[in-house]
């Protein structure tokens, strides 16, 4: 199916269309497509989702270094909506390699792509293989730098190959953090609680911080590094931050 569905097409006629008619649409057309679940906002995602399609597939990554109140919050949203949430895990051989040689806490020398590489992006294709798409919490508000223009589908050409095209749909990308915030108080949906103690924009422990007022959500991340290189790999890859 994903061979046949037209982005330019899609994205003409659902760029302005709220990410529930999105979705709607989406299950429709790509039956064999899941949500990418991340233990922060994406939760907003899993509240639409499970008003359209109780089946819903939702997967997450868990690299081994999230905070304890993300793994908790993971299991919140598995019993609130009655769900199975697949997490993705690093290879064991792989990732001992990178430990045994540079140590728990190399990124903070020579950049989190490595450590990234190995616990995100790795498990990440291997699963998006089996699929003909993949549902993102993505929004243009995010990053200035690297997401301005997150459209609401795309193909997806980190992980696509000259075998198999992968589309990628971004139903919030035109939400602003306030939208989701909004939609989150308004429905009582359950999330991270770690928004309560000024973490933003979530991801590992050791390289997630909080916010201060005046800082942009994506600063909280990876803040030892250049401003402009805000991304792990899972929406850019290398060449692209």
């Amino acid at each position: 199916m994903s061979g046949f569905l037209n982005i330019d097409e899609f994205v003409e006629e659902f760029s302005d269309k709220h990410p529930k008619e999105i979705l709607i649409r989406v299950f429709e057309e790509m039956p064999n497509t899941a949500i990418s679940f991340s233990g922060a906002e994406d939760v907003a995602l899993i509240e639409l989702a499970s008003k359209i399609n109780k089946n819903v597939r939702v997967f997450c990554l868990d690299t081994g270094r999230l905070h304890p109140e993300t793994y908790q919050f993971i299991e919140k949203v598995r019993t609130h909506y009655q769900i199975d949430i697949e997490l993705l895990y690093p290879d064991a051989e792989k990732l001992q390699q990178l430990v045994s040689q540079k140590g728990l806490f190399s990124f903070y020398e020579d950049g989190h792509e490595e450590c990234c590489g190995i616990r995100k992006i790795a498990p990440l294709r291997k699963r998006l293989a089996s699929l003909d798409s993949w549902i993102t919490g993505q929004r243009k508000d995010q990053s200035p730098d690297t997401r301005a223009n997150v459209a609401v589908a795309e193909v997806d050409s980190t992980f696509s190959s000259s075998e198999k095209r992968l589309l990628k749909f971004n139903p919030l990308a035109n939400w602003s953090s306030k939208q989701v915030w909004e939609y989150i108080r308004m429905f009582d949906v359950p999330y991270n609680t770690l928004h309560d103690r000024g973490f933003v924009s979530i991801g590992c422990e050791p390289c997630t911080r909080t916010t201060g007022p005046n800082q942009h959500e994506r600063e909280g991340r990876w803040w030892w590094e250049e401003a402009t290189a805000k991304e792990c790999g899972l929406h850019f890859t290398p060449d692209k931050i």
